[in-house]
């Protein structure tokens, strides 16, 4: 499997195990890794799971609108309209006080919100919350703007309020809501004691001792957070969220995994936690031992989508491609029975896609991708589509997608994408002059994109057009001055064909400069030195450059400098590294050709 397949399946597999379900609890889950604590967001509770029971709901006021109250709101949405935020605001906060409804104090916030006046908000959400004192929205509302402030203890009297009114089921949830809101404070000191006094009258709740768990934590005292998870841990030894609250707040990182690994072996059925421990031995890299572990979750789900995929992946990671394909088909299957909205079958397509490329069953690799639906990811399948039926032989069904695609593309960024993709494909195959006209023809589109000029000045150089090539460059280095690789290039080309030198040598030396560790423009520089004979700086250069990267037409051009220094032992070495990485390399042919020389 090609490595760039494996870090992108690496993150695609990590997010997809954060979107494990996780304990109804809270929908903010702390994991234990062993590099650095994280948080994993949760999903809704699974079925059987109790829900927390909903606060009351506030009364609106029950009067008839009267023509007064009526005239006053449409009076002020008009003079809203017109940019007379002033008077609408005044209006409309005047007649939420008159009728005691919330809703009317909602807009005349809204309405300072727009008009970016955040004290007169305030003044509209405090009366929002004292008519609807149980709204979240509300809550949200005010503690956002009082954020803003510096006296975010105002707040505090009205969530101790909530707290002692909500019935005793949903209090401890409702704690860690508040512990959320509160967090987004810039000052976490001040944020732990209000959390530490609005929760003081409810010592016995493991959630209590969670909320502060993290708030401590967030308020850099790990030590402060370790005690009171273990409070937790304490008061419910088989809490799930309370060993993550206290794996997630233990600085070692081994130390945090083994609690969770023991905890899983006293309670073998703790779903969540075993997700998480899942997560972070993915996370570290141990793929057979996370495998082992989503191989349990899924012995008690077996149609579970999220673990077949992240089983999926993980086989990508160890090679095991016929036990991802496995994997990855049924999750395909479990999608197409249970269809949801929030699951996109795109990254599971494109792997399977990859993995049957990587067998060379180009037919199956094009079927996954053109399951592919419309998406964010589609103009990048529309490309790989093309280049798979290219590699199959049948360039000009390739070019179909793609000209087909550009007709389709939604902006001129996908127009460019498959432009510059015909014109590789057909460079690829040897078509360089069809390829010189697709990029002509962009250009008159994209006069003034560097990476089409770029791409038509590598192909003109192949037909032997040397003006345009030149033309472009030049261009390219007009728009974009900082642009190493047109400095290079055209550098190189004078290099390469012998001719004006100096200016050779001085367009690659500016390039060197934009990008000094660059082993390319490096090679160049040294080919450069070698046309001008300077045979001393031309080695010193390509042999930085092959260091940087052991490139086989790096290897190629060290290899001649050396075999015109009579280290021709030396140089038939590295021109057999080169054959062996690119037995068809046609810079190395025609070097041994000229040189008269069999390896």
């Amino acid at each position: 499997m090609k490595k760039p397949l494996a870090i992108v399946t690496l993150s695609v597999m990590l997010s997809a195990c954060a979107s494990l379900q996780q304990p109804s609890e809270t929908d903010a889950t702390p994991v234990a890794t062993a590099k650095k604590p994280t948080l994993v967001k949760t999903s809704p509770a699974r079925k059987g799971q109790a829900k927390a029971e909903a606060l009351p709901e506030d009364p609106l006021p029950t009067p008839a609108l009267s023509d007064e109250i009526l005239f006053k709101v449409l009076s002020s949405e008009i003079a809203f309209q017109r940019g007379q935020w002033q008077a609408a605001y005044v209006t409309l906060l005047g007649a939420a006080q008159q009728t005691r409804d919330p809703r009317l104090a909602k807009r005349a916030a809204e309405m300072a919100i727009a008009a970016r006046r955040p004290n007169e908000a305030l003044a509209a959400v405090r009366l929002w919350t004292e008519l609807a004192p149980h709204s979240d929205e509300a809550l949200q509302s005010y503690l956002a703007l009082i954020m803003l402030g510096d006296n975010i203890s105002e707040i505090q009297p009205l969530m101790a309020q909530r707290l002692a009114e909500a019935s005793p089921q949903a209090r401890g949830p409702l704690i860690l809501q508040i512990q959320r809101l509160l967090i987004r404070a810039k000052d976490k000191a001040v944020v732990f004691n209000i959390l530490q006094d609005i929760v003081a009258p409810y010592p016995t709740l493991v959630e209590t001792h969670l909320a502060l768990a993290r708030s401590a934590y967030a308020n850099r005292d790990p030590e402060r957070a370790r005690d009171e998870a273990k409070q937790a841990l304490k008061l419910k030894p088989d809490s799930e969220l309370a060993i993550l609250t206290l794996a997630e707040v233990t600085p070692d990182g081994n130390e945090a995994a083994k609690l969770v690994s023991d905890f899983l072996k006293k309670y073998p059925n703790a779903r969540e936690v075993r997700i998480a421990y899942a997560r972070g031995l993915a996370e570290q890299k141990q793929y057979e031992q996370a495998i082992r572990q989503f191989q349990t979750l899924l012995k008690e789900d077996p149609e579970d989508a999220t673990t077949l995929f992240a089983l999926g992946i993980l086989n990508v990671q160890i090679s095991h491609f016929p036990e991802a394909e496995t994997y990855l088909k049924r999750y395909l299957a479990v999608l197409a029975a249970q269809p949801d909205d929030e699951r996109d079958p795109t990254q599971a397509l494109l792997v399977l896609s990859q993995i049957a490329e990587d067998r060379n069953d180009i037919p199956a690799a094009l079927s996954y991708l053109e399951q592919v639906e419309p998406g964010e990811s589609y103009a990048g399948v529309q490309v790989r589509r093309a280049q798979l039926m290219a590699k199959g032989g049948d360039i000009d069904g390739a070019r179909k997608i793609l000209q087909q695609a550009q007709s389709d593309a939604g902006s001129d960024r996908e127009v460019l994408q498959f432009i510059q993709a015909e014109g590789q494909l057909l460079r690829d195959s040897e078509r360089y002059q069809d390829a010189s006209d697709v990029l002509s023809a962009g250009l008159k589109r994209f006069p003034d994109s560097t990476d089409l000029l770029y791409d038509y000045a590598m192909v003109t150089d192949k037909t032997g057009n040397y003006k345009d090539m030149e033309t472009s460059l030049r261009k390219i280095i007009e728009i974009a001055p900082n642009n190493q690789h047109a400095y290079n290039a055209l550098g190189y080309s004078l290099a390469d064909r012998n001719i004006r030198l100096p200016e050779a040598v001085t367009l690659i030396k500016k390039a060197v400069q934009l990008a000094p560790e660059d082993p390319f423009i490096a090679d160049s520089l040294g080919w450069a030195e070698f046309r001008m004979g300077n045979l001393d700086e031309a080695e010193k250069e390509l042999r930085r450059a092959y260091g940087l990267r052991p490139d086989p037409e790096i290897g190629i051009h060290l290899g001649e400098i050396l075999w015109a220094r009579g280290k021709q032992d030396e140089a038939k070495k590295l021109w057999r590294e080169a054959q062996s990485k690119d037995p068809k390399n046609d810079v190395l042919k025609s070097t041994l050709e000229r040189l008269k020389v069999q390896l």
